[in-house]
């Protein structure tokens, strides 16, 4: 049957034919955690709601009371059980509940057997890879704390970082660390901090507690909001033997809060102390190397060519002077030498010359040809009467005229010339 704007179905039909589609659905055994449970006095049914941990959803349960309150502890507010029942739609309010008939607690083998799967699932997707991991500022200007409300982790967080540094600031984000609402708070609080500029590193801390007090830290949707975080994440779960999959996803993994707050910051004493020890390692160093560089100083100064300077070159000009003295004395040796034997060849050249003979009383007689120079007479053939004649004598000379020859035997004598 359609329905129109003139003939719509009253609400009871609606009611009816969802409840009626709502029946025809078995019964189904459903796994989920309790955040719940409302069973009071003198009532035959009990009111739970049952919560998905790995997502925001939750069905409403009812069971008869009897079930509850025989279920022990098992049936309590955050714990993991298994449920069977019958989804079915109530008319009355228009609300879809499953009323269970069997209600199991998840044993802790169980548990730990879902994390370890985890585990591998996480591992093999690379979420606790080492080179992943980054390492939190030296100094954080601001630290985002997540934690319980008034918790001992906060106290301890706090109080021994500040004790190492008094200056560090906290944001600090109070959640519920256990139970239906742990981990949708957890990942909120984890959202505000990572998109906060100020925030440079954000610390989740619990103490310590039963495995299923800490199952919200080794809830999948919780890592891998850690691994998602562009901030640095410290994990500080527990105490030391408890390892929830946070701490394999976190960048950095304490096994206390109180350690927490001892990583997160430098000590200042600490810090101090080393500032100081590297001050005066380095005026130490500085003063050393000062004091070599003077040693270094002082020896170039001691040397004999910076002692005095002019010392070698006073040396150097002796040296030339006496060297510029030798030179002259061996220049002017020279030239006396030279001198003399100058003075020994004239002598000779004056010996042997022409006029030493002349001086002696000898002539040289040249034809008077006109050319230049003037033949010498050396033989009577050589002229005739008539020719003209100059005797060179040792003051001078004189022109003169042949009249006639005459000859003697090995010598011949010029005569009978006469005087111009």
């Amino acid at each position: 049957m359609t329905t129109t704007p003139e003939q719509p179905w009253p609400v009871r039909t609606v009611a009816r034919k969802i409840a009626e589609w709502v029946d025809r659905l078995g019964a189904v055994w459903v796994e989920g955690q309790l955040a719940q449970v409302t069973a009071r006095a003198g009532t035959g049914t009990a009111f739970l709601v049952l919560r998905d941990p790995a997502a925001d959803v939750s069905l409403q349960l009812t069971a008869p009371i009897g079930l509850v309150r025989g279920g022990g502890p098992a049936v309590a507010e955050g714990n993991r059980v298994v449920v069977h029942g019958k989804p079915s739609f109530f008319l009355g309010r228009g609300t879809l509940s499953l009323r269970v008939d069997d209600i199991r607690a998840v044993g802790i083998g169980e548990l730990l057997a879902r994390i370890e799967r985890l585990r591998r699932l996480l591992a093999a997707e690379g979420l606790f890879d080492a080179a992943r991991k980054r390492r939190p500022p030296f100094l954080p200007g601001c630290i985002g704390l997540v934690t319980g409300r008034a918790s001992a982790a906060e106290h301890d967080v706090v109080t021994n970082a500040q004790a190492r540094w008094p200056a560090v600031r906290f944001r600090i984000e109070s959640v519920a660390v256990q139970g239906a609402l742990a981990v949708p708070q957890i990942v909120d609080a984890l959202g505000a901090l990572d998109r906060d500029p100020d925030v440079d590193v954000i610390v989740l801390a619990r103490g310590g507690g039963s495995v299923e007090d800490l199952l919200p830290f080794s809830d999948e949707t919780l890592c891998r909001a850690v691994a998602d975080c562009r901030t640095p994440v410290v994990s500080a779960i527990g105490h030391e033997p408890d390892t929830p999959l946070v701490d394999h996803v976190a960048d950095v993994r304490c096994s206390t809060p109180t350690e927490a707050g001892r990583r997160l910051v430098p000590d200042l004493a600490e810090e101090t102390a080393r500032i100081a020890g590297l001050r005066d390692r380095a005026r130490r160093a500085l003063s050393g190397w000062v004091d070599r560089e003077e040693r270094l100083l002082t020896a170039l100064r001691g040397r004999p060519v910076l002692a005095d300077p002019l010392r070698a070159l006073d040396a150097r000009a002796v040296e030339v002077e006496r060297l510029r003295d030798a030179a002259r004395g061996c220049l002017e040796r020279g030239l006396d030498r030279r001198t003399h034997d100058l003075e020994h060849v004239r002598a000779r050249l004056s010996t042997l010359g022409p006029a030493a003979t002349l001086a002696r009383g000898y002539a040289i007689v040249q034809r008077d040809t006109g050319d230049d120079p003037l033949p010498v007479l050396r033989s009577t053939a050589e002229v005739g009467p008539g020719d003209r004649l100059r005797i060179r004598v040792a003051d001078g000379a004189v022109a003169a005229s042949v009249e006639g020859k005459k000859r003697t035997g090995a010598r011949a004598k010029r005569t009978g010339a006469t005087t111009a």
